[in-house]
């Protein structure tokens, strides 16, 4: 009874760390903040469950709200590092750093601040379901209001805004530690494919979600969209493999919907792995024969990928797939 008890335990805490919602690598990899901010950033976002409030979109957010100056004040009244309004201050702003008050000018107290706020509008962007980033969305939230969001049922035709979810959005590698992404160069279609992937990074995975139009939620099928049981796809906005690759390459190439589609559409202009250009597409299949997965060959080794359920878009390693499971490469 002991050993049950001892391995149901273990079963316990090995399904904690299998879900915690992206990998540890994500909630930690953080570069280019002062380090009176590193550790609060990365704890703010590890206490959010939405994957996609990582520390790197926290950094890039400071960065544009202060340039992490812990005195700054706006001319409307903003307040601190995070630039809090006393209203939304009041609402969100806790004694995080065990001061004894809640200050938007302490370090802590601010970043925990804005990693809760954030997480509650990634929350609400990702129920949503409006056809736009929940990244992009929550950051509008942030800037103008969620209400202006709900209005316009994206993000708002405020100049002011459209350039702050822009330079956040357009800063994220800054901010991102370890195996830095690949410069993408060179003209034509598979370079701009490649670009539009990369916009797309830390969005969820969402099996069957995502269109030529945008991410949006998917469906579980009683195989696909689930983790540990239960049924993520039906409330996550997000991409699946082949929908990113798809939406990467539309209009210039409209392929089609499924990644077995993508192959049998692309297998007459196979490319050797020797010659490999940004914006192949690289496919994985099972032994026998169904193709399971497709990514876009990013440069040095690397692709841009919706892996699995419960994951982001990222840039990984091509070699992090089977290898045994290669079908092949092809250029769109």
């Amino acid at each position: 009874m002991l050993l049950l008890a001892l391995l149901a335990l273990v079963g316990v805490m090995l399904g904690l760390v299998l879900t915690a919602g992206v990998a540890e690598a994500d909630r930690t990899s953080l570069t280019g903040v002062p380090e009176a901010y590193r550790p609060w950033v990365i704890r703010a976002a590890g206490e959010c469950r939405e994957p996609g409030l990582t520390p790197a979109l926290l950094a890039a957010q400071l960065s544009e709200e202060s340039g992490f100056r812990v005195d700054a004040r706006s001319s409307a009244g903003a307040e601190g590092p995070a630039q809090f309004m006393p209203g939304t201050w009041a609402t969100w702003g806790r004694d995080d750093d065990h001061s004894g008050s809640a200050s938007p000018y302490d370090v802590g107290d601010a970043v925990m601040a804005q990693g809760r706020y954030m997480c509650s509008l990634l929350g609400q962007a990702v129920s949503s379901g409006f056809a736009d980033d929940p990244r992009r969305l929550a950051l509008a939230g942030f800037n103008a209001g969620w209400a202006a969001v709900e209005g316009s049922r994206g993000v708002p035709p405020y100049a002011e805004t459209r350039r702050y979810v822009a330079d956040i959005m357009g800063n994220l590698s800054r901010f991102q530690a370890g195996d830095s992404m690949s410069p993408i160069t060179g003209t034509g279609i598979g370079p701009e494919a490649v670009r539009r992937a990369a916009t797309q990074l830390g969005v969820p995975y969402s099996y069957g979600g995502g269109s030529p139009a945008g991410p949006s939620r998917g469906h579980c099928d009683g195989v696909g969209g689930y983790r540990d049981g239960q049924c993520l796809a039906d409330t996550t906005v997000g991409w699946d493999c082949s929908a990113l690759v798809q939406y990467a390459y539309w209009p210039a190439r409209r392929l089609p919907r499924t990644a077995a589609e993508q192959y049998s559409a692309t297998a007459d202009r196979a490319v050797a792995q020797a010659a490999l250009q940004a914006g192949d597409l690289l496919f994985w299949r099972h032994s026998d024969g169904h193709i399971y997965h497709v990514a876009l060959y990013l440069g040095d080794g690397q692709m841009i990928s919706a892996p699995k359920t419960g994951d982001v878009v990222k840039v990984a390693r091509v070699g992090d797939m089977p290898a045994a499971d290669f079908a092949g490469a092809t250029r769109p």
